[in-house]
C-alpha cells in the first residue's frame, strides 16, 4: 500500500548536506501512465534517488535532467510517453504519457518553504505545495476537494499546480473481536494504518492480530493518545457501552472523518439516548454511522468488515 512517504525530508537532508537536490513531480499524465499525478522522485546532485514518477520507465532520464537542472539553478519541465512494453513491464495494459516537473531546492523551491512542508508532513497537517505565476508557497485552506480525493493537479485555467501532501489515513479501531480481524487486514490493502484498542489483553493479542499496533488501555485514553484528526477513521466494534462510549465522547468533538459503531438500530438508538442525555447534540451525533457500514445484506465477520470499509471510503471520498 502507498505508505507516508519520505520523499521530501530526503530531499531536505540531501540539501542540507551540501550535495544539492530537486524535487521531480508528476504535474500531468495521459493514457494509463503508471504513476498518478502528484508522485514524487527527490534527486541528490550525486545522483541518489528516493520515490518515483514512472514506476522505473523513465527515471534514469529524469536523474540526468535533474542533475543539469541543480547544476543550472532552474527548473525544467518534462514529457515522456511511456511504452506499451514499459507499461505492461510495471503492471499496466498500455503506456501513457507524463510531464514531470522539476524543482532543484534552494534556487526555485525555497528552502524555508521545503521546511514548512516537511514539519506540517511531521505534524499530520493536511498541506498543498503551490506553483505557478504567483511563486512557490504552501497553503492549508482552500483546497476542500482535493484534499478529500487526494488528487494533485492545475487549477481551472491556470498554471498553478496544487500538489496535495495529505497524512497517511490512519484506522483506529476499539475492540479486537472477529470482525476486526478482518478488518485490519483489508484496511491496510486500502492504504490505512490501523491502530487497535482493547484493555482485554486476551483479545488484543499478538497470537490473534501479528505485528498489529496494539494498545491496552481504556478506549478513551486509547484515543486521546492517538489523536483524531482529519485524515483517521475510528471503528466501534466491542457492543459494551463502558468501551464504546468513552472512545465516542473524545470523537464527537474531534475532527475524525468518520465514526462508526456496531449495534443493532435499538442498541444504537439506547447510544443516543445516553449520548443526548450527556450533553452532545443532534448535530454531532449525527456524525455516527451506526448500525456502522453499508446495507449489503451482509453475513458474517468479513463481509461485515467490507461493508465498514465500503462506508468508510464513500464518507472519505464523497463527505457522505
Amino acid at each position: 500500500m502507498d505508505r507516508f512517504d519520505n520523499i521530501p525530508e530526503q530531499a531536505l537532508d540531501w540539501h542540507r548536506a551540501g550535495k544539492g537536490a530537486a524535487l521531480a513531480t508528476v504535474v500531468e499524465t495521459w493514457g494509463s501512465a503508471p504513476r498518478r499525478v502528484g508522485s514524487q522522485l527527490a534527486i541528490s546532485g550525486e545522483g541518489e534517488i528516493a520515490g518515483s514518477v514512472s514506476g522505473g520507465c523513465v527515471e534514469g532520464a529524469v536523474v540526468a535532467e535533474a542533475l543539469d537542472a541543480i547544476t543550472a539553478g532552474l527548473p525544467v519541465t518534462l514529457e515522456y510517453g511511456v511504452s506499451d512494453g514499459d507499461a505492461f513491464a510495471v503492471g499496466l495494459a498500455c503506456g501513457g504519457t507524463i510531464r514531470v516537473l522539476v524543482e532543484p531546492v534552494g534556487s526555485v523551491m525555497p528552502e524555508a518553504v521545503l521546511e514548512d512542508l516537511v514539519q506540517a508532513r511531521a505534524a499530520r497537517e493536511p498541506v498543498v505545495y503551490l506553483t505557478g505565476p504567483a511563486g512557490r508557497r504552501l497553503a492549508r485552506e482552500g483546497h476542500d476537494q482535493r484534499f478529500r480525493m487526494d488528487r494533485s493537479g492545475f487549477e481551472d485555467d491556470t498554471e498553478t499546480f496544487v500538489a496535495i501532501h495529505n497524512p497517511p489515513l490512519r484506522l483506529i479501531v476499539v475492540g479486537a473481536v472477529h470482525i476486526a480481524q478482518a478488518l485490519v487486514p483489508m484496511a491496510r490493502i486500502a492504504g490505512y494504518d490501523p491502530v487497535l484498542i482493547d484493555p482485554r489483553e486476551s483479545f488484543a493479542s499478538q497470537a490473534r492480530f501479528p505485528g498489529e499496533t496494539l494498545v491496552h488501555e481504556w478506549p478513551d485514553d486509547g484515543v486521546r493518545g492517538f489523536g483524531l484528526d482529519s485524515r483517521t477513521a475510528l471503528v466501534l466494534l466491542t457492543h459494551d457501552p463502558k468501551l464504546d462510549d468513552p472512545a465516542l465522547e473524545q470523537a464527537l468533538t474531534s475532527k475524525a472523518f468518520y465514526i462508526g459503531a456496531l449495534g443493532s438500530t435499538r442498541t444504537h438508538a439506547k447510544r443516543i439516548e445516553r449520548l443526548t442525555a450527556a450533553g452532545f447534540t443532534e448535530v454531532q451525533l449525527a456524525r455516527i454511522h451506526g448500525p456502522i457500514g453499508l446495507d449489503i445484506g451482509a453475513s458474517g465477520p468479513a463481509e461485515i468488515a467490507v461493508s465498514i470499509l465500503a462506508e468508510m471510503t464513500r464518507v472519505l471520498r464523497q463527505g457522505k
